[in-house]
């Protein structure tokens, strides 16, 4: 194994590379320890020897060592990240919206523009989309754990302004978006006649990546040629990684990968 990298390669193991050797070759040198017995010498201990290595060696050694270095990409279904969700709550059954938003800090409130109070939290960085009939959009959660803590600031606000709201508020997801890699380019022209038709949309002159809208998981997947991929729709976390999956299975069984 490479001292380097530790990349696989047929590297002796009783070679060890020194870049601060007081005397270096032309592109450095290693160490070699002399695993033979010597009389008189104390048993474990090696004797190491110093030997220059030519440049061609070592031009090879780190080209070998990039190839490990490129080999040991996340796998695709490990490299999802979620970019947004979008969930809904019932706070109650009417919320006065001007009055409301003048006494909010911060609270944007334009009936002209948007039905709505919009309330923008800073940790987690969220923002709330509150309506007159009590209905809430949060959106902008990067987890689940920051959706709920947004909605519990949320409720606080509320209750600090004397409405009655709920003890325990609840909350719907509606959409979770996650980005993933495949970590390699792909060929949406060979995807787009090797998928079913009836499942994808690809029209290049419109819009530059291939929609391809799963069953089980019920979301749908944009795929890019940098292999680059976005899933939508998805209604828990676990949506994402399944369609990803998916997606491998497919494109192996079609010899694209």
């Amino acid at each position: 194994m490479c001292g380097l990298c530790f990349c696989p390669i047929a590297i002796p193991s009783e070679i060890e590379f020194v870049p601060s050797c007081p005397r270096p070759g032309p592109a450095g040198s290693y160490r070699v320890f002399s695993r033979q017995k010597r009389s008189g010498s104390i048993p474990g201990i090696s004797r190491p020897l110093k030997f220059n290595v030519n440049a061609v060696y070592l031009t090879q050694l780190f080209k070998y060592c990039s190839v490990a270095f490129i080999n040991m990409k996340v796998r695709p279904e490990d490299s999802l990240k979620i970019e947004n969700i979008v969930a809904s709550a019932k706070v109650t059954d009417y919320l006065d919206l001007p009055e409301l938003a003048s006494k909010i800090k911060d609270a944007e409130y334009n009936k002209k523009r948007f039905p709505g109070v919009v309330l923008r939290m800073q940790n987690p960085k969220i923002a709330a989309l509150v309506f007159g009939s009590g209905k809430v959009v949060l959106t902008g959660a990067k987890s689940i754990e920051s959706l709920s803590k947004g909605l519990e600031i949320l409720g606080k606000q509320l209750r600090d302004l004397k409405i009655d709201i709920p003890k325990k508020l609840t909350y719907k997801i509606q959409n979770i978006v996650t980005s993933a890699d495949l970590a390699t380019a792909i060929n949406l022209n060979k995807i787009a006649v090797g998928f079913n038709l009836d499942r994808i949309e690809y029209e290049p002159e419109q819009f530059p990546g291939l929609v391809y809208r799963l069953e089980n998981p019920k979301v749908v997947v944009l795929l890019f040629g940098s292999g680059k991929l976005i899933i939508t729709g998805g209604k828990e976390p676990e949506d994402a990684k399944k369609a990803v999956v998916k997606i491998l299975a497919d494109l192996r069984s079609l010899g694209l990968m």
